[in-house]
């Protein structure tokens, strides 16, 4: 399976569960993986048989900069139905969010989830 990756997708936004997540913009990082077959795209040479990087950008930076949620689970969720619902080609979809400066007492580099959904699993 061919895969389009857009990585390192980076959003100021007010998600998480403690009150000051909901109202003070923090960082988060997005990663998306497409998979779908590019064989008529790279025949072609035609974006119309493709998925657009910047619609997808505009996809996921909308929901990130978009309603609160208090789970990055939720927000990895919402992005990928989003995603397959949007772009017909694509099979499935990987999405990881990162949120580096997670409410944690510790040291650490990153929290992230990472999900993956196929287009068989959309509830229609």
């Amino acid at each position: 399976m061919d895969r389009i990756f857009l990585r390192g997708m980076r959003f100021m936004a007010c998600h998480g569960v403690l009150p000051h997540e909901q109202e003070v913009s923090q960082p988060f990082e997005v990663d998306v993986e497409l998979g779908l077959s590019l064989r008529t795209a790279g025949e072609s040479d035609d974006l119309d048989d493709t998925v657009n990087y910047a619609k997808v950008y505009r996809t996921v930076s909308s929901i990130m900069n978009g309603a609160s949620k208090q789970l990055i689970e939720s927000l990895a969720e919402e992005l990928a139905e989003d995603l397959l619902w949007q772009f017909s080609p694509l099979r499935w979809v990987r999405v990881t969010v990162h949120k580096p400066t997670a409410p944690i007492d510790g040291i650490f580099s990153d929290v992230g989830v990472m999900i993956l959904r196929r287009r068989k699993d959309l509830v229609c």
